[in-house]
């Protein structure tokens, strides 16, 4: 089993001071890979700025000179949440590049699945906008990448990050070739994702959103997977599949309330990896999203590859939740979905 990861230094040059989206994320998960001796088992992959080209699949011109202004200022913050510095517009060319790098990698056939270990994040911008700590829109530039350099008539982002992917959602509302899937905390930043956000004109179906109330953990997730996620994807049947991970849905995060465990991520990526194998020949690519608990970020990830990888011992340091909600009853949400998408 041929796993890549696409890593580089470039990326801590984004530097956002004491926020909580900062250098050390990435350090957190290179340190974990490295002392397990994962690392040495994955194939690195080279990440490559983006040419404005390929920024301009999915942004507004107008959108890439404005980030790369304020960056030639010195940086600066582009609203209550998202800042920049001097090396941010670098780091966020090589960001969308990464993942472009991954796609390649994986539709070439230089390795079977590959994870984009980038920062700045990306699903929350908007094709005109930057927002939610993302400058540029990594998953869905590579994602119109591989529509135009491959040709896939369909592919289909799964999107795990406790916060909608309200700009992925953007680039792709319209576009009949891809399914995109949310799960979220909902309501929740950034206030989009309802299950009747469905796409439009020829693209209706084609957005599936699961916004989800606080308190879910493994085994809710587990059950939205099972009875919508799974069964849709079947249905779309894509030739490659894509995710935005977030860690953010992790028990200890600080961002949300949600309660998944790193052994949780674990079978929710297993379920991918199955649905990759039956349905595209293998060929999936993560893209590193949320996750700001650094212990428990750099565990998610690693038992991410670990399920990449094949093996089957999952380690799982912070255990079950310490901090405990009432886990809610997604019974009547699924059977909403489900109607309104045509699933049975």
């Amino acid at each position: 089993m041929k796993v890549g990861f696409v890593y580089d230094a470039v990326y801590l040059k984004h530097d956002t001071g004491e926020h909580v989206e900062n250098p050390r994320r990435l350090q957190a998960i290179m340190s974990r890979l490295e002392e397990s001796g994962l690392k040495q088992r994955l194939v690195s992959l080279a990440p490559r700025p983006a040419t404005t080209d390929e920024l301009m699949l999915v942004h507004d011109e107008q959108h890439i000179a404005h980030i790369q202004e304020v960056a030639q200022r010195g940086g600066g913050w582009l609203d209550l949440d998202t800042v920049m510095s001097a090396d941010s517009y670098e780091a966020a060319l090589y960001a969308a590049g990464g993942s472009i790098t991954a796609v390649e990698a994986v539709m070439n056939g230089d390795v079977d699945s590959a994870f984009a270990l980038v920062r700045p994040p990306g699903h929350h911008a908007t094709p005109g906008r930057a927002m939610g700590f993302c400058l540029f829109n990594n998953v869905a530039i590579a994602t119109r990448y591989a529509l135009d350099k491959y040709g896939p008539e369909r592919a289909a982002i799964v999107d795990f990050d406790v916060h909608h992917g309200n700009g992925t959602q953007d680039a792709f509302y319209s576009e009949p070739r891809v399914l995109y899937i949310s799960t979220h905390q909902y309501p929740h930043y950034p206030g989009t994702g309802s299950m009747t956000e469905t796409g439009a004109g020829d693209a209706a179906g084609t957005t599936l959103n699961v916004p989800l109330p606080a308190g879910c953990g493994d085994r809710e997730y587990l059950q939205v997977f099972e009875q919508v996620i799974i069964p849709a994807v079947r249905r779309f049947s894509p030739q490659l599949i894509l995710v935005s991970a977030g860690y953010d849905t992790h028990w200890a995060d600080q961002l949300a309330m949600m309660q998944v465990t790193t052994t949780g991520f674990a079978l929710l990526v297993r379920a991918i990896k199955e649905l990759a194998d039956k349905l595209c020949h293998g060929r999936l690519t993560f893209n590193l999203e949320g996750g700001y608990n650094l212990a428990a970020l750099a565990a998610s990830v690693k038992a991410t590859f670990d399920v990449l990888m094949g093996d089957t011992d999952i380690e799982d340091p912070l255990g079950q939740p310490q901090r405990r909600f009432q886990a809610p009853d997604l019974a009547r949400l699924i059977s909403s979905i489900k109607r309104i998408h045509h699933l049975g």
